[in-house]
């Protein structure tokens, strides 16, 4: 469970933003919360703002943390750049460093980790947890001098093995340190991001052993699109060989790499024969109609015939199942596209719901809905807002409760007034 994120220094956010799951003292929705010892933990943030605003780079900054953090060791070679992305609107903050924090709860044991870094090296990095309910340190590191409390000798036989483009946590974990393994399980198994709907063949391939997973991905197709009445998922495994029989849709990059790995295959193969076999998910979905005797009759549409809103539902439908079966956190750029507004509540209300959340899952998204400001799904401490300074280009990211509201305040309302900002300025003709 994620508690909190701090970054700075990224993209359009210069100074320093902070995204808090922990929830302050509203009585609405209260049992939607997450317990924690003495902290309840919101089940989800929506972030809102304008085109160009910013929000979509709280995701970006997010996603790019996480990955670093889980291939750091693996990408990191010699020469390698950190990919991170200054504040480029001055003439000082691209030589000053990229900053991520992460407050989260794993297993039951709270974490705190951060690293900063220039596109050079890494200048500062810590990690500290409580296995025991006190915070302690696991350790600290300013550039390539290193502080352990814990294990120290082991530990600085693994800081001798760490570049300056390197994190020591992705290290540490490569080389078995039980604190850092642990650590590192939350960024590697319990965090989503969403994909584009391009991805439904490669998902159905990745959960047709189970039906649990297919038969949600069928019921999220059903509420997408009310005219569908069942779903069928057929498997197709074709063993292709020198005749290269290979499917028409896919590129000419990818057969001569296919074709190069089958001849390997063939050269290094005990067998006289090397053989690759293809598989291909073919997904129908089952619509109501009228025949010829004017009985009604369900006919088969393939999935590239159904609505974009459907497949946008269904290629989204794995990921929220995943982390609501096993907790975790899901991130989603712009959840609104291409669905229908009562679709985004139907997702909300998922992970609002102890009955389908048990587990504590959260979801962060962007978006443009502002019904949900309504607070029918939400709370006011769950909506956000990202804005960019016009003077000099900066975004900032605030909640509601950073300002001063009342129980009977109509957030919407004043949302469209301008009273939080992070609205477009636009002058719209009068219409006579």
């Amino acid at each position: 469970m994620l508690v909190e994120f701090r970054f700075k220094n990224y993209r359009s956010f210069r100074d320093e933003a902070t995204l808090s799951m922990e929830a302050v003292g509203l009585s609405s929705l209260k049992n939607s919360l997450i317990e924690y010892n003495d902290m309840n933990l919101l089940p989800g943030v929506a972030i809102f703002g304008k085109n160009g605003g910013g929000k979509s780079n709280v995701i970006r900054a997010f996603w790019l943390g996480v990955q670093f953090i889980r291939n750091a060791q693996r990408l990191q070679h010699e020469k390698a750049l950190v990919p991170v992305v200054p504040f480029s609107l001055n003439d000082y903050s691209s030589d000053e460093p990229t900053e991520f924090e992460f407050d989260y709860i794993s297993n039951g044991i709270k974490y705190w980790y951060s690293f900063a870094a220039t596109r050079e090296k890494i200048v500062r990095e810590s990690l500290f947890h409580a296995p025991k309910g006190q915070r302690a340190q696991v350790f600290v590191r300013n550039g390539q001098e290193f502080k352990f409390t814990e294990d120290k000798a082991k530990r600085k036989l693994i800081s001798q093995t760490v570049a300056e483009n390197q994190l020591f946590f992705s290290n540490a974990c490569t080389l078995n340190d039980e604190a850092c393994i642990n650590a590192m399980r939350w960024f590697r198994e319990d965090i989503i991001f969403s994909r584009a709907y391009t991805d439904i063949p490669r998902q159905l391939l990745e959960y047709y052993d189970d039906s649990n997973m297919l038969k949600a991905i069928s019921d999220y197709a059903k509420n997408a699109d009310f005219g569908i009445e069942e779903m069928s998922f057929e498997i197709e495994n074709k063993e292709v060989g020198d005749d290269l029989e290979l499917p028409s849709d896919i590129s000419e990059d990818m057969k001569t790499a296919i074709t190069s790995f089958i001849q390997l295959l063939s050269e290094t193969s005990n067998n006289s024969e090397g053989k690759l076999k293809m598989s291909r998910v073919k997904a129908n979905a089952k619509h109501r109609g009228i025949n010829s005797d004017g009985q009604t009759s369900l006919y088969n549409l393939e999935l590239e015939d159904e609505s974009d809103g459907t497949r946008k539902l269904m290629s989204i439908a794995p990921a929220i199942e995943s982390v609501l079966r096993k907790g975790g956190i899901l991130l989603v750029d712009e959840i609104e596209r291409e669905l229908h507004p009562m679709l985004v509540n139907f997702i909300i209300a998922k992970f609002m719901s102890k009955k389908s959340n048990p587990k504590g899952a959260q979801i962060i998204f962007t978006t443009h809905n502002i019904d949900l400001m309504k607070l029918e799904y939400m709370r006011k401490d769950q909506i956000y807002f990202a804005d960019k300074n016009m003077e000099d280009g900066a975004s900032e990211l605030y909640s509601v409760t950073d300002f001063t509201t009342k129980t009977s305040d109509n957030i919407l309302k004043g949302y469209l007034v301008g009273k939080y900002g992070a609205t477009p300025n636009l002058e719209i003709e009068e219409v006579e």
